[in-house]
């Protein structure tokens, strides 16, 4: 798969056998946003509607509970990046976030790229959101830990609202890339 970068540095990331562009990161600025009222899908299926953090195309961003700089449990080695693409911005560049986003934003400089971090947690979006402001990655638990959508008001590394104390656990999703 080829894709037009026009300049930007990209990571394609194809879940579910729908390729998903995720991980631009602007030469000019990147943003987190806000979207109000995103439907989040857990695990069981459950859906709640909350005020979610996301970044380009209005993909929702997601932390790995016990991922960190002195920890990193999704790594391009274990192809935890293939279904979790980092959320990156440009060399040289700083995310700036949108009012309601609590916490210090910072860039980890890490393998060649640099991924953003909400109040040290690194920032990840999900190979199998397809739509904008939807988030169907809520409480997977896989690569070391359990993932979670990142709310706002929150300052990442955010728990799940949705939880009824069981896991799905997802050793490998079949992609074209990666066929297990």
């Amino acid at each position: 798969m080829r894709l037009k970068s026009t300049g930007l540095a990209a990571v394609a990331a194809v879940g579910f056998g729908t390729a998903v562009l995720v991980g631009v990161a602007a030469a000019g600025t990147f943003t987190l946003n806000v979207a109000k009222d995103a439907k989040v899908t857990n695990q069981q299926a459950q859906t709640t509607h909350e005020n979610i953090v996301v970044g380009l195309k209005k993909h929702a961003m997601y932390t790995l509970s016990g991922d960190s700089k002195s920890n990193p449990k999704c790594t391009a080695k274990n192809k935890c990046f293939m279904f979790w693409p980092p959320v990156t911005v440009a060399s040289g560049k700083k995310p700036t976030k949108a009012p309601g986003i609590k916490g210090k934003l910072s860039v980890w400089k890490r393998n060649g790229f640099s991924q953003v971090l909400l109040a040290g947690h690194p920032l990840y979006y999900y190979s199998g959101d397809t739509k904008g402001a939807d988030a169907t990655g809520e409480d997977i638990h896989t690569f070391g830990g359990t993932w979670h959508v990142v709310k706002a008001g929150s300052s990442g590394g955010t728990t799940s609202t949705m939880s009824t104390g069981t896991t799905t656990t997802m050793p490998c999703v079949p992609t074209p890339l990666y066929p297990c």
